[in-house]
């Protein structure tokens, strides 16, 4: 196999941790979440606010682990 065809696979297996990162991270915090309403439920607006932040942010982190694995494939 040639180097290109060895970038692709580590970009492949790259970003396939990024994702799985990425889903058990947000899985966590929404589990979390819910628990945390389930106990008080008068908190469930800031919760929720909360919540979405954090996985915009988990999600942002995931987007640019994809983009460097892509960039690193096609250098």
């Amino acid at each position: 196999m040639n180097p290109a065809g060895f970038a692709f696979l580590g970009a492949g297996i790259g970003a396939g941790v990024a994702v799985l990162g990425a889903g058990q991270g947000i899985g966590k915090l929404v589990a979390s979440a819910i628990e945390s309403v389930a106990r008080q439920p008068e908190m469930a607006g800031g919760l929720r606010t909360t919540m979405i932040i954090g996985a915009a942010l988990i999600e942002g982190i995931a987007l640019f682990a994809l983009v460097i694995c892509i960039i690193l494939a096609t250098k």
